[in-house]
C-alpha cells in the first residue's frame, strides 16, 4: 500500500520542480509526480526521495544522526535556534512590509531542529529542509507540522522554482551561493551560521581528532557571499554550556570529527570536559540584484 503524502508538502509543491525536467510537480499515490512521468518517492518515514542518480556520500550516517538528534533535544544549542528565528524573522519582515515570510528552506537542515524553531517563531510561514542524509531526514520530517524534508544535494542546482522562497537558512552546512541567490526571491534574506573562534575549543583540547575551526573561514564566506548578497546583520552567540557524559559523547559524533573519532576513543572519563564553550557567529544576508 502507498505511503501516505505528508499534508505538509501540499502548500510547498507549488516551490518544488522535477530534478529531472523541471516541471513542476503534483502528488501521486505514495509520491511526487511530473507531466513527464518523472516519479519520486514519499519513503515511510515522512521525506521525499528527490536525489537521483549517483548518491552524495558526505551526509550523516545512522550514528551521526542519532546523535544529533540526542544532543539537540538537550536544548544546549537552543540560543543558537533563537538567534537563527530572530534574525530571520526580523530580517525577512522588514525586506516585505513586515510580512511574514511564506516560505523558509533549509539547506542542510540535519534533523530539522533550527527549521523548527523558526517555523515557531513565524506563523503561517511554511518549510522545507533539505539534506543528503535520508537518517537525519527521518526526524526532520517530524520536526514540525509546517516543514516537509527531502533529500537533496546542496552541490547541485536545486529543485526549487527561482525567486520563490523567502528565506534560506544554512546553519554549520556548505554553501552554494548561486544557488542560494536565484531560489531567494528579491528582497529575501539568507541567514548562515558558522563556528567562530573558541566553538568547542575544550573538546578541541581533550579529544584528540576533533576538527578545528579554520582561521580563514570568514574570509573565505566573504568571497564567496559578496558577489550575491550584502550583510545585513551579525550576531556573536558565545556562552559556556554543562554537558553530561553522553550529551558530550553526542557532541563528537554529531560534527564532521565523527570521521576521525569513535565512541570507543571517548571511553576515558577524563577525555571528555564537563562545560564547553560555544561561539559561533549567526549573519543574516540580503539578496543582492545581479
Amino acid at each position: 500500500m502507498p505511503v501516505a503524502v505528508p499534508p505538509a508538502l501540499d502548500p510547498i509543491l507549488p516551490l518544488l520542480r522535477c530534478p529531472s525536467c523541471g516541471a513542476e510537480l503534483t502528488t501521486a499515490p505514495g509520491a511526487l509526480r511530473c507531466p513527464n512521468r518523472h516519479s519520486f518517492d514519499v519513503a515511510r518515514h515522512g521525506y521525499v526521495s528527490l536525489l537521483t542518480g549517483t548518491r552524495a556520500t558526505s551526509g550523516d550516517d545512522g550514528p551521526m544522526a542519532r546523535a544529533r538528534r540526542d544532543f539537540l533535544a538537550a536544548d544546549r544549542y537552543a540560543a543558537i535556534r533563537d538567534t537563527v528565528a530572530d534574525l530571520a524573522g526580523s530580517s525577512a519582515g522588514a525586506a516585505d512590509g513586515g510580512r511574514l515570510p511564506a516560505t523558509v528552506v533549509d539547506v542542510g537542515c540535519g534533523t530539522g531542529y533550527y527549521l523548527a524553531g523558526v517555523l515557531d517563531a513565524m506563523p503561517g510561514a511554511v518549510g522545507l529542509g533539505l539534506d543528503t542524509s535520508a537518517h537525519a531526514l527521518r526526524t526532520a520530517a517530524k520536526a514540525h507540522e509546517r516543514a516537509a524534508a527531502a533529500t537533496w544535494d546542496v552541490f547541485r542546482p536545486f529543485p526549487i522554482a527561482s525567486e520563490q522562497v523567502d528565506v534560506l537558512l544554512d546553519v554549520f552546512a556548505p554553501r552554494n551561493p548561486a544557488e542560494f541567490h536565484r531560489v531567494l526571491r528579491p528582497g529575501g534574506t539568507l541567514v548562515v551560521v558558522r563556528p567562530f573562534g573558541g566553538h568547542l575549543a575544550e573538546l578541541r583540547r581533550q579529544v584528540a581528532g576533533m576538527v578545528t575551526v579554520d582561521p580563514d573561514k570568514e574570509e573565505r564566506l566573504h568571497q564567496a557571499l559578496d558577489p550575491y548578497f550584502e550583510e545585513a546583520r551579525t550576531e556573536r552567540v558565545e556562552y559556556a554550556t554543562p554537558l553530561t557524559r553522553q550529551e558530550a559523547v553526542d557532541l563528537v559524533l554529531m560534527t564532521p570529527s565523527a570521521r576521525h573519532v569513535t565512541e570507543a576513543d571517548l571511553d576515558d572519563e577524563d577525555t571528555l570536559p564537563a562545560e564547553v564553550t560555544v561561539s559561533v557567529l549567526v549573519t543574516a544576508y540580503r539578496r543582492r540584484s545581479l
